[in-house]
């Protein structure tokens, strides 16, 4: 069965919806980021928040961007970026290595969380390389150009 969305309705949808994931997890990382820092590498050790402050700014403007249709591909270009090196400096080797400091009655939350945002990194950044070539709707600033 095929939904009779016209264009403009479905890339207003797609982009409320795959934007809210950097909306939400970008003002976590401003406002309330401690669970958020207990999982930050010890290497990160004396910046901690301010790592979390431009993670959460850069989540925001990418999120905000992608949602006001409003130079997409910048946006996807910026949260593409970010998904990569967050995935292969945070997600990829957590992995691996459980921290030392852990239950062992956790160890399988933490594979299982890790493995979760590790494959949904790559998902989103899926999405981010096809924004590269996305052509935003009526009801985008930058699909307002068009008409």
């Amino acid at each position: 069965m095929k939904l009779n969305i016209s264009y403009d309705i479905s890339d207003l949808i797609f982009r409320v919806l795959f934007s809210l994931i950097f909306l939400g997890l970008g003002m976590e990382h401003i406002f309330s980021d401690h669970l958020i820092q207990t999982m930050m590498p010890d290497w990160l050790s004396g910046s901690k928040r301010l790592v979390s402050i431009i993670t959460g700014a850069v989540l925001l403007s990418g999120g905000v961007s992608i949602l006001i249709g409003w130079k997409v591909q910048t946006a996807a270009i910026l949260l593409g970026s970010f998904l990569l090196l967050v995935t292969v400096t945070i997600h990829g080797p957590a992995l691996l290595h459980q921290p030392a400091n852990m239950p062992a009655d956790w160890t399988w939350l933490w594979d299982v969380y890790q493995r979760s945002n590790f494959f949904k990194n790559l998902c989103l950044l899926g999405v981010c390389f096809h924004l590269n070539h996305h052509r935003v709707g009526r009801f985008g600033l930058d699909g307002r150009k068009a008409w």
